[in-house]
């Protein structure tokens, strides 16, 4: 039977709640994504198990850490964790299943993003969380598992580097999910559908057209550019209005203005060839002189002196 598009209860939470079928569908997906990962990485039971656990529950786990309504999803579901260690389990009894598929690992990985997110966002909707709320659960859950996986076998957690897009696909299916369940009416069968398409749609378009997430960029040299030239600009201005109110007022009740050229730095330097001392120098110079010519005149001898000491000796 196909499930009603459109709710003829309006948005309500126990008309967009999803289905249980499609969370479990959400948890044995994200347990696959872990096992193949651990399949690649060649790892022992235990490690086929935890990524299991951790790909199906990780970021479902992070979700209600934050809610905090007492209602954790691994906890009180009967068969969250049964199936994930049944899962962890299978692919490392059976690898070859796994491994005869080389693209399944990036199927099957953005297929459980996509129904985590819409499990996450129609959480955050059923407790009537506000619009940014729903989009951040809806992407944590979504990319919460393979964060905490990435971050148990050692590697920088995929969201963080820029590659093809991946959290951002995540964003989108979750704000897909909330304005088709809020302001659409759409059922939450229909807008878990809609929703995953979205993510892989968004994920095949970057991995066809090698579109990556965006990297950093130092703008502060362009900034402080442009604010130097506006700065200079501003400063023009101020100018030519000063100049504008002075010629306005110029020739009325008797002013006179008088505009004196200021000298250049390059005019006090000395030209080629011309001595440079500085003026306070000259002057003492010239005072000191003074001085001595007028303090030695009274007792210095004469003529007659001088040539009466040449007669006694």
């Amino acid at each position: 039977m196909i499930p009603e598009l459109i709710s003829s209860s309006g948005p309500d939470v126990t008309a967009v709640a999803i289905p249980a079928w499609l969370d479990a569908s959400a948890v044995a997906v994200g347990s696959v994504s872990g096992v193949l990962v651990a399949t690649e990485r060649k790892l022992d039971l235990v490690g086929f198990i935890v990524l299991a656990m951790l790909g199906g529950l990780g970021g479902g786990l992070i979700r209600d850490l934050i809610i905090q309504h007492n209602d954790v999803y691994m906890v009180n579901s009967p068969y969250a964790i049964p199936m994930t260690v049944l899962v962890g389990c299978g692919g490392f009894l059976f690898p070859s299943l796994l491994t005869r598929f080389p693209h399944l690992i990036e199927w099957v990985d953005i297929i459980s993003v996509g129904l985590f997110v819409a499990a996450g966002s129609d959480k955050a909707i059923v407790y009537h969380m506000n619009p940014w709320a729903v989009v951040l659960m809806g992407t944590v859950t979504g990319v919460g598992g393979g964060m905490l996986r990435d971050i148990f076998l050692g590697n920088t957690p995929r969201i963080f580097q820029r590659s093809n897009f991946y959290a951002i696909c995540a964003v989108a299916g979750s704000i897909a999910f909330y304005m088709l369940v809020i302001h659409a009416n759409v059922t939450g069968e229909w807008a878990t559908a809609i929703s995953v398409s979205v993510v892989i749609l968004m994920r095949r378009l970057s991995l066809h057209f090698n579109i990556l997430s965006p990297a950093n960029v130092d703008l502060a040299p362009v900034v402080k550019k442009k604010v130097r030239v506006i700065y200079h600009l501003a400063q023009e201005d101020g100018r030519e209005n000063s100049r504008r109110i002075l010629r306005k007022f110029e020739g009325r009740d008797g002013y006179q203005i008088t505009y004196v050229q200021q000298p250049s730095p390059d005019d006090a330097r000395p030209k080629p060839g011309q001595a440079h001392a500085p003026r306070t120098r000259v002057i003492d110079r010239i005072e000191i002189e003074d001085d001595v010519s007028e303090d030695a005149a009274p007792y210095a001898p004469s003529p007659q002196s001088v040539g009466n000491k040449r007669q006694r000796s």
